[in-house]
């Protein structure tokens, strides 16, 4: 029998209603829009948040966002019509917000940021994985599409760090989503644009801050991604996030963003100072949840390597002969999660990027691959 939803007090801000139920119903996101009922996504498909809730007004939404939103938000919301900040219900968990105007009026999307850290542990992260929190210095890449969980991995091995280093984290983020308490580590959590005016200067000035690891919430922009390589470089454990699909294109990215004349520089530092990537995407649990596929680039000499040379599109199947180093493409990690009877054929052949080379590893593994053969089209009536 389901649990009783938590408590709602009736001079909460009406919104937090639509928290408390998302938070019960297991929902990763909370949608708002003008003319439809409040949406949730829940294991990545869209539905109401109640079958019977009523459509919302452009003034409904209003009247739900208002209490919330900060005075420095409604400001930029007014210059810019759209804003991003993170509200908290003590007790049940955080949420970061994104407040923006469309056609039809206001809107807002949030999403769940749970009070309670998952452990690398719990996540059921790779010992190569737990590896890379004992580095000294170097540069770790946790990269995927918006949504497909890189903020929970890399608070997950922050936690990590945490619990059995003793050093100084210093992370850059924005908004800051799971808040982390000093166990056996020093940890300063900046946000942007509420600690520091971006992603750049917090960088630049942590270098003055003595850490010993820095966490940059994203690496929009060139210079941010080259002070992140520098920092590395300096003998410092940098982790960041990029949107790439995969740990190959992530190096070609990070490349491509500099001038021609500084891409063979930057190949010679990378090599130097990336030390891994993982490329993760969310798949549909068999019987309701996600799991997340991990491809996983450990860096090696040979790796390096071609990436001095500019051969990254060998990455791929030197990783493929690294596997006992804990080099995993994504289509291994997606048939182990089909092996394992965790997720369907059909949701992880929808998920792999090399989908010609997904559906011969699934027709070795004898996975009935029917669903891949389109169905006639029904003739019409005459």
């Amino acid at each position: 029998m389901a649990s009783p939803a938590p408590a709602f007090v009736v001079q909460d801000p009406p919104v937090n209603r639509l928290f408390h139920l998302m938070v019960h119903t297991g929902a990763s996101d909370l949608h708002l829009s003008v003319s439809v009922p409040p949406m949730i996504r829940k294991d990545g498909r869209m539905m109401p948040i109640e079958e019977t809730a009523p459509h919302l007004t452009a003034e409904d939404i209003r009247r739900l966002l208002a209490p919330i939103t900060p005075e420095k938000n409604r400001a930029e919301f007014e210059r810019r019509h759209d804003t991003d900040f993170a509200y908290e219900i003590q007790g049940l968990a955080r949420f970061r917000a994104n407040i923006f105007m469309d056609r039809k009026g206001m809107g807002a999307v949030f999403r769940v940021i749970p009070s309670q850290i998952l452990t690398a542990e719990q996540l059921g992260l790779s010992q190569h994985l737990l590896q890379l929190c004992h580095l000294s210095k170097g540069l770790v890449l946790v990269t995927g599409p918006t949504g497909s969980g890189k903020s929970t991995t890399l608070c997950a091995m922050v936690d990590y760090i945490n619990r059995v280093r003793h050093d100084h984290v210093i992370t850059i983020e924005d908004p800051i989503e799971f808040v982390h308490d000093n166990k056996q580590c020093l940890i300063n959590q900046r946000e942007v644009h509420t600690h520091t005016d971006g992603f750049k200067d917090a960088l630049r000035a942590a270098l003055r801050e003595d850490p010993d690891i820095v966490l940059v919430g994203e690496m929009r922009d060139l210079e941010t991604v080259a002070i992140a390589i520098e920092t590395a470089e300096t003998g410092h454990l940098v982790f960041g996030t990029l949107h790439t699909s995969t740990a190959a294109s992530t190096v070609d990215r990070i490349i491509d963003q500099f001038p021609a004349d500084r891409q063979s520089q930057i190949r010679v530092m990378l090599s130097e100072s990336l030390k891994a990537v993982v490329a993760q995407t969310l798949c549909r649990k068999i019987g309701g949840g996600r799991i997340a596929a991990l491809e996983t680039l450990i860096v090696n000499t040979a790796i390096s390597n071609l990436i001095r040379e500019g051969k990254t599109f060998q990455i791929p199947s030197m990783m493929q002969v690294g596997k006992a180093q804990g080099n995993q493409t994504l289509n291994d990690a997606l048939a182990d999660l089909v092996k394992n009877k965790l997720v369907a054929p059909e949701e992880a052949y929808v998920k792999a990027v090399d989908k010609a080379g997904f559906e011969a590893l699934l027709k070795r593994m004898a996975v009935d691959t029917k669903f891949l053969t389109p169905s006639a089209p029904v003739a019409p009536r005459p």
